[in-house]
C-alpha cells in the first residue's frame, strides 16, 4: 500500500472514560493510530465507537484519559479546535443544509468567515467542481436537498478533502455509496494514506475493511478488546471479538427444494410511471425471499414506492392473492396489506423523539384507539410488547425514546410498524444499512421467519453478498426496467452486476 512509516504514532489514546449518568460509555479505552496507516475501527452498535470519535472530534469531553497528538497531549474542546489541529470527521448521519447549493455546502467554513459582502457562486462552485470530480459526477451548482442519498454521502466527504487533515474518520462512509462509488472512495483512500494522512475507518463491512485497511481495532461494551493486523488474521476472528459469541451463520437456510411453492402471493404487470420506469412485470412466491438488485439510480426503490403509492403517476396491475388491487393512495395500498419500509430510516422509517410504543402504532392508530379516537396506551403497550418479544427487540420500556437505542434495534422497530397492521407483503429498502453484524444476522433470521409464515417479502439492498445470501431469486434493475432474474447457483456478484451494468436483450417473462 504505502511507503510511509507507519510505526510513527500520530494519535495516541490512554484510558479514555466516559459515562451518560449510570451509563459507562468507555471504560478505559486505548487506541493508537499511526502516521499514514488506514485503521478500522470495529464494534457493535452500542460498543462505543461514536463515543471515542466524538471525544477525538471535540463533540464530547471525557471523563477521563489521555489524548495525545504527535506526542503532544490536547484537550479537544470542539470540532473548530479538531478542525484547526488537523482532524476531519464524516459521520454516517448526513449533516447537510438541503436549501443550498453542493458548492455552498462544500465551503461553508470558507463563506461563513469570508469578509467580504459579495459571493463569487462561479469561482465557488469551480472549486467545487475540482473536488467532485474525484468523487463522481455531482453538479456543484446542484441544491443539496435534490441529491439521492448516496451523492449527499460523497458531498460529505468532499466536504472533509477541503480541510489540511492529519486524521481523517470516516464513519461507515459506504453505507448509501453504490460499488462503483465505493470503489472510487476506496482509491482516494489509499492516495491520502500514501502521502501520510492517518484514517480511522468505521464499518460494519468486514470486505471492505480487510480488502483496505492495514490494522483493525475492536471495541465491546465500551472496552477495548484487541488490535490486530489486517493481513494476520480472518474476518471471523473480528466478529467474534466484536461479539463475544461465535454466529453460526450470517443468513439463515433458504428453501429447499420441497418448500418451494408455486403459489402466488403478488403479481405485477405492466408497472409503468412516465421516464422513471417502464413495463415492470414481476410475481412474489410463498416463502420466498426476493431480491431487487441494481445499481443505484436504476429505479429500484423508485418501482416500490410507485407500486405502493408512495409517488409518482403509476400504471399497470397489481394483483394480491389473486385480487386485483386499485391502489391511489399509500393508504390503500397499507389497508390492501402491502408496506414499505425505507432505506432512510431515520428520514422517513422512525419518529425518533417519539416512543416506541408511539412509532409501533403509527401506521394505523385506529388499533390501539378507544371511542372519539383517543389512543389507548395500555393498548399501545402491548401492542409493542407483543412485537418486541417477537423481534427480540432489546429496550429499557416502550416508552422510552427510539433515538435512544442502536440502529440493530431502530431497524426492529420499523420492522415492527410494519408488523403492526398484519401485512401480507412488505417491501424493504436496505435492511440492514448501518446495523452490525449481530444485528444484520438478527434481520436475516427475521425475514426468513416472516416468509415462511406466509407473509410476503421483497429486498432491496445495494450488497450483493446480502442479496445473495438472503434472496430465494434475485431481480436486477437495469435503467428503470427488469434486465434479468437470477437464481440458484447462476446468483453470483459477477452475474448480478453484469445485469446491472450491461443488461440483457431477454426480457423477464414471470
Amino acid at each position: 500500500m504505502s511507503t510511509v512509516d507507519r510505526d510513527d504514532p500520530i494519535l495516541k489514546i490512554t484510558k479514555l472514560t466516559k459515562s451518560f449518568g449510570p451509563i459507562k460509555a468507555l471504560r478505559g479505552v486505548d487506541f493508537e493510530l499511526r502516521r499514514g496507516e488506514i485503521h478500522a475501527l470495529a464494534g457493535e452498535n452500542g460498543a462505543g465507537k461514536s463515543t471515542l470519535m466524538n471525544i477525538v472530534d471535540g463533540i464530547l469531553k471525557p471523563d477521563s484519559g489521555e489524548i495525545r497528538l504527535d506526542g503532544v497531549p490536547i484537550n479537544i474542546t470542539s470540532p473548530a479546535m479538531a478542525q484547526k489541529l488537523g482532524i476531519g470527521f464524516v459521520h454516517q448521519e448526513i449533516a447537510l443544509c438541503p436549501d443550498i447549493t453542493v458548492a455552498e455546502n462544500i465551503f461553508m467554513g470558507v463563506t461563513n468567515t469570508s469578509r467580504s459582502p459579495l459571493m463569487d457562486y462561479r469561482a465557488l462552485e469551480r472549486r467545487a467542481g475540482e473536488i467532485l470530480h474525484r468523487l463522481g459526477d455531482i453538479n456543484p451548482a446542484a441544491l443539496v436537498g435534490t441529491l439521492p442519498i448516496s451523492q449527499q454521502q460523497l458531498v460529505e466527504i468532499a466536504k472533509a478533502l477541503t480541510l489540511d487533515c492529519r486524521v481523517l474518520i470516516l464513519d461507515e462512509p459506504t453505507a448509501a455509496l453504490t460499488e462503483r462509488e465505493s470503489r472510487v472512495l476506496f482509491d482516494i483512500m489509499r492516495k491520502l494514506a500514501a502521502q501520510g494522512i492517518s484514517i480511522i475507518y468505521i464499518s460494519h463491512r468486514m470486505v471492505e475493511i480487510f480488502e483496505n485497511c492495514h490494522r483493525v481495532t475492536v471495541l465491546r461494551d465500551g472496552q477495548y478488546i484487541t488490535t490486530m493486523n489486517v493481513a494476520e488474521t480472518t474476518p471471523g476472528d473480528v466478529v467474534r471479538a466484536m461479539v463475544g459469541r461465535v454466529i453460526d451463520s450470517l443468513y439463515p437456510p433458504k428453501l429447499t427444494a420441497e418448500e418451494q411453492s408455486d403459489e402466488i402471493i403478488l403479481d405485477v404487470r405492466g408497472l409503468t410511471e412516465r421516464s422513471r420506469f417502464s413495463d415492470v412485470s414481476f410475481s412474489l412466491r410463498r416463502g420466498e425471499i426476493l431480491g431487487l438488485a441494481g445499481l443505484i439510480g436504476a429505479g429500484r426503490s423508485e418501482i416500490v414506492k410507485g407500486l405502493c403509492r408512495l409517488e409518482g403517476e403509476v400504471s399497470g396491475e397489481v394483483t394480491l392473492h389473486g385480487r386485483r388491487l386499485r391502489l391511489r393512495h399509500y393508504a390503500d395500498s397499507i389497508a390492501a396489506g402491502i408496506v414499505y419500509l425505507s432505506e432512510d430510516r431515520k428520514g422517513d422509517g422512525l419518529f425518533l423523539d417519539m416512543s416506541i410504543a408511539s412509532n409501533v402504532s403509527a401506521l394505523k392508530l385506529e388499533q390501539v384507539a378507544r371511542g372519539g379516537g383517543i389512543i389507548d396506551e395500555r393498548a399501545e403497550a402491548d401492542q409493542a410488547e407483543t412485537l418486541g418479544a417477537r423481534l427480540n427487540l432489546k429496550y429499557g420500556h416502550v416508552g422510552q425514546q427510539v433515538s435512544s437505542l442502536s440502529g440493530g434495534n431502530q431497524q426492529k422497530v420499523a420492522i415492527a410498524k410494519m408488523l403492526s397492521v398484519n401485512p401480507k407483503v412488505i417491501f424493504l429498502d436496505e435492511p440492514t444499512r448501518g446495523v452490525d453484524v449481530g444485528a444484520k444476522a438478527e434481520i436475516h433470521r427475521i425475514l426468513r421467519d416472516l416468509a415462511r409464515t406466509g407473509v410476503g417479502i421483497v429486498v432491496i439492498s445495494s450488497e450483493l453478498p446480502e442479496l445473495i445470501g438472503v434472496c430465494d431469486r434475485v431481480l436486477v434493475v437495469r435503467e428503470g426496467r427488469l434486465a434479468g432474474e437470477v437464481t440458484g447457483e447462476a446468483m453470483t456478484e459477477d452475474r448480478i452486476m453484469y445485469l446491472a451494468s450491461v443488461g440483457n436483450e431477454r426480457r423477464l417473462a414471470s
